[in-house]
């Protein structure tokens, strides 16, 4: 029948519509990205009408491409639900959210809620650095934050590019500001070290944003793990520690945004090339629900972010 559909291009469709890049969802699929555009073209024959708005410069998804997109989705899940039922699989998936309260939390809440069908299991991991190797050797199946550029046999896509703020005592003398400016953090030896979303990822952006304007972090000390930890870390050091904007309340203190410049942490989701499961469709779900929901993949002008995540966004 002229209407009948490909599995196959349902998933090559969702691959491009999710990356907005030709190149990057062929290298992806690990297909020619000829062979991909037409597919895609096999595809809008088809259903008949047009999905994708394409230019030299951009891809972007028609508003028949926004319904196609939720509903190949949808089939792609029952789909995959119905063969690992079928081949007695486990339907279980581990999830490494780096920790509690976590955006990464927050994708998996969403998840849970929307599939309940899938078990999944999360694991608390001190970033992706830790966990890549754990996800290649099929030890872990899905793990975020900073990825390290296209490495084989992993995929990656973004999911929040999330401001960077600041948890001050409550009678801290910037407590008092509605944001605190970069400048005012000079002489203050913020700590960087502290708080579950401290891994080498976060260290290593935040080193980049400080340096320019002469602040020096505290470094002398380990990880500071927990949300009592950190309370106490506030109490016991008195001084700015650097965190992010959905950083859970802190008892006797404060949250601020940082300003001068707005400075944003990058979060991926990376997980294994080739992959199938519908625990990772529904991660992949959860993060353009919430993403569309809160405006997370925002980059407003001027924002800062690290290297080289800033040079990949600007290409």
């Amino acid at each position: 029948m002229p209407d009948d559909v490909e599995m196959r291009l349902l998933r090559h469709f969702v691959a491009v519509a999710e990356e907005l890049h030709f190149s990057r969802a062929a290298q992806r699929l690990f297909i020619a990205q000829q062979a991909l555009s037409r597919d895609i073209q096999r595809l809008e024959d088809r259903v008949g009408v047009r999905l994708l708005e394409r230019t030299t410069r951009r891809v972007g998804l028609t508003p028949a491409g926004e319904l196609f997109l939720a509903r190949a989705r949808e089939m792609l899940g029952i789909f995959d639900a119905t063969l690992f039922e079928l081949r007695g699989e486990p339907r279980s998936l581990t999830v490494d959210i780096v920790g509690s309260g976590l955006t990464p939390a927050l994708v998996l809440a969403e998840a849970r809620h929307a599939a309940s069908e899938v078990e999944f299991f999360a694991r608390f991991h001190t970033g992706a650095e830790a966990a890549l190797p754990l996800v290649l050797a099929e030890r872990l199946d899905v793990t975020f934050g900073r990825a390290p550029g296209q490495t084989d046999g992993l995929r990656q896509r973004p999911v929040r590019y999330e401001p960077i703020a600041v948890v001050l005592p409550e009678r801290h003398p910037l407590a008092g500001l509605a944001a605190v400016p970069f400048e005012s953090l000079r002489g203050t030896a913020p700590c960087i070290r502290a708080g579950d979303h401290a891994t080498p990822g976060w260290e290593h952006a935040v080193l980049q944003l400080l340096a320019p304007f002469g602040v020096d972090p505290a470094l002398a000390h380990p990880h500071v793990q927990g949300a009592e930890e950190l309370a106490q870390h506030v109490r016991d050091r008195n001084a700015p520690i650097l965190t992010l904007a959905g950083q859970p309340a802190v008892p006797g203190a404060v949250v601020r945004p940082l300003t001068d410049p707005v400075a944003i942490f990058p979060w991926m989701m990376i997980w294994r090339a080739g992959a199938e499961h519908p625990g990772l469709r529904a991660l992949h779900d959860a993060v353009d629900e919430l993403a569309a929901a809160h405006d997370w993949l925002s980059v407003p002008a001027g924002t800062w972010l690290p290297e080289p995540e800033a040079s990949r966004l600007r290409r």
